[in-house]
């Protein structure tokens, strides 16, 4: 298995660089890096200011073989009925969308701090890929696949698949 990051926009090389080496340590599985894309505007509600996730994740190219694509945004998300979101996968395609506008401390006014967004883009990238494998919400608050109604919840959670979520992880 591989997995491929498409930048959605423009992605700061050293924070792709950093979450997709994370990514691959946390799947044991090689990562790289793929075209993405420039134009997001095919998402946009200029209403809300925000992408449509859904949207964003039909314009990704579907993984080969056994692989997954991750597309990687700066760009806020959100679903009907949703304020925001973090991400959103497609299990049957295998692709994800993650957003790090939401994660970043500067969103809510704060000083920057790059290992914080890495930590919780690491965190919300697992659970998306999570996904893809057909894992739903975990109820352990500590579990990767844990939702996350919150900033607050991403920070709680680990980075890592609790016992009863692991062992459904086929790679």
């Amino acid at each position: 298995m591989k997995i491929t990051f498409e930048p959605l926009g423009h992605i700061d090389d050293g924070t792709a660089e950093a979450l997709m080496d994370r990514i691959g340590r946390v799947f044991g599985c090689p990562t790289e890096p793929g075209q993405g894309l420039s134009d997001l505007s095919p998402a946009c509600d200029p209403q809300r200011s925000q992408h449509l996730s859904t949207k964003l994740l039909a314009l990704l190219k579907k993984p080969e073989g056994d692989g997954r694509v991750v597309g990687v945004t700066e760009a806020d998300l959100y679903v009907p009925g949703l304020n925001f979101v973090f991400g959103e996968a497609d299990p049957l395609s295998r692709t994800a969308i993650v957003s790090l506008c939401r994660l970043r401390q500067e969103y809510y006014g704060l000083e920057s701090d790059e290992a914080l967004l890495l930590d919780r883009a690491v965190k919300e990238t697992v659970h998306e890929l999570g996904h893809t494998f057909g894992l739903g919400h975990c109820t352990d608050n500590r579990c990767v696949m844990h939702f996350s109604n919150s900033l607050a919840d991403t920070d709680l959670k680990e980075a890592q698949f609790c016992k009863r979520c692991r062992p459904k992880i086929i790679l």
